[in-house]
């Protein structure tokens, strides 16, 4: 004879692939957002308003892009809204005093906390920063960020990014840089 699930243990098996799914997503919205600040771009076939409305995608309405304490702070300030997220993307890829060439986000040590339809996540970011006029840094940082259901969607509504170290680097530190990707490129 077989037995079956009593109700509470079917809800308590539900929350749990919920909270799964949630974690799951959240962690496809942080990979996503990342590789679309990569530079090159991994993606094809976007110019800069496409690639800003890549990202926005992501984030909800509302939300809140930040930079903390600091070189952070004072590098990047706070955007709340549409307008000023697509403001801040727009100054961050767009033309300036020198092209970045490379540009490649790692993300590590992660923590996702999933609270019905709200969560929040952490995690340390590293990067190289390579500049056409040879100059080139590391940075690391650690974010703290807010997620949120929007119509059964997960979206990030808070997005926080505190300065842990910039190092900088000797110029020609790194040789033989992808120039453009060919992975992301569909295949027939």
């Amino acid at each position: 004879m077989e037995n079956k699930p009593s109700r509470q243990e079917f809800d308590a098996l539900k929350l749990a692939v919920n909270v799964l799914q949630a974690e799951a997503d959240i962690r496809r919205i942080m990979g996503r957002y990342n590789m679309l600040c990569d530079v090159p771009l991994p993606e094809q076939g976007h110019d800069l308003e496409s690639r800003i409305g890549v990202i926005l995608e992501l984030f909800s309405d509302d939300a809140t892009w930040e930079g903390v304490g600091g070189t952070h702070e004072q590098q990047f300030g706070k955007s709340v809204g549409r307008e000023q997220l697509t403001q801040h993307f727009r100054r961050f890829f767009g033309p300036g005093d020198n092209k970045m060439v490379l540009n490649v986000h790692y993300l590590t040590s992660e923590q996702i906390h999933v609270y019905g339809e709200d969560a929040d996540g952490q995690w340390v970011h590293f990067q190289p920063w390579v500049f056409d006029d040879g100059s080139s840094f590391l940075r690391s940082s650690r974010t703290n960020n807010n997620f949120k259901l929007v119509n059964g969607v997960w979206k990030m509504s808070h997005y926080r990014t505190e300065n842990i170290f910039v190092a900088p680097l000797q110029s020609g530190w790194a040789t033989k840089m992808l120039t453009e990707t060919v992975l992301m490129k569909r295949q027939n």
